[in-house]
């Protein structure tokens, strides 16, 4: 059993700590990565790879700005999107789709996206900093930090990317399912969010295999379920 986490080792905010033991250790180049939605009920889960550019004088208003994505609201997030995607030396952003997740799981799916963001970056990172998963297949050295986007700042610029391009996306799907509100949920499952699903029934984008969708379809149409 791992050793539970000590919470007095979260900073008061993200730091370079970690890009600069990397650095020391001769790996110049540090890419975060961090994902959003996989608790979503429907949609995709999107990871985003971030670059920063440590020589330019204007990271100290990433610097002081950014955090975790989950402590920001949607503007700050959304003007620190622009911000990070200008600033940074390379970024990317993947998705793996709701149906990806159900056919391979939410692990396999993040770690899917996560590479797919990966390979977006216009220069290959020397090493990866990633909030608690490992990448298999992936030769580059990776460092795993637990609650890594309220510790790296790489970690939580990818956070902020990850999480944006996830909304407006959702936003975008609102359009097409106007009966789950998407806009206001991203695919979460808020009380309305789940009223929904059981009045007009799952979309063509939920995850089938997440409860309470799971249930749904094994109550109305079990039968065609393989």
């Amino acid at each position: 059993m791992s050793a539970k986490f000590d919470r007095r080792l979260i900073p008061e905010r993200p730091s370079l700590e970690f890009e600069g033991r990397l650095r020391s250790q001769g790996f110049p180049t540090i890419a975060g990565i961090d994902e959003a939605g996989r608790g979503a009920l429907a949609g995709p889960v999107s990871a985003a790879a971030v670059v920063l550019d440590l020589h330019r004088a204007d990271l100290i208003e990433i610097y002081e700005e950014v955090r975790d994505s989950k402590e920001l609201t949607e503007r700050q997030r959304e003007r620190l999107a622009a911000l990070i995607r200008v600033t940074a030396h390379s970024w990317g952003v993947g998705f793996a789709s709701a149906s990806e997740i159900d056919r391979i799981g939410i692990a396999s799916a993040t770690r899917r996206a996560a590479g797919r963001a990966l390979r977006k970056l216009e220069q290959r990172p020397s090493a990866l900093l990633i909030d608690g998963i490992k990448l298999p297949g992936i030769t580059l050295y990776q460092a795993t930090l637990i609650k890594g986007d309220s510790r790296s700042l790489s970690i939580a610029a990818a956070s902020i990317l990850a999480k944006t391009a996830r909304d407006r996306l959702l936003r975008n799907l609102d359009r097409r399912f106007p009966a789950y509100d998407f806009t206001r949920n991203k695919g979460y499952g808020t009380a309305a969010h789940l009223e929904a699903i059981q009045n007009a029934g799952p979309s063509s984008i939920h995850r089938k295999t997440f409860e309470p969708v799971r249930s749904w379809y094994l109550k109305h149409l079990q039968p065609q379920l393989v």
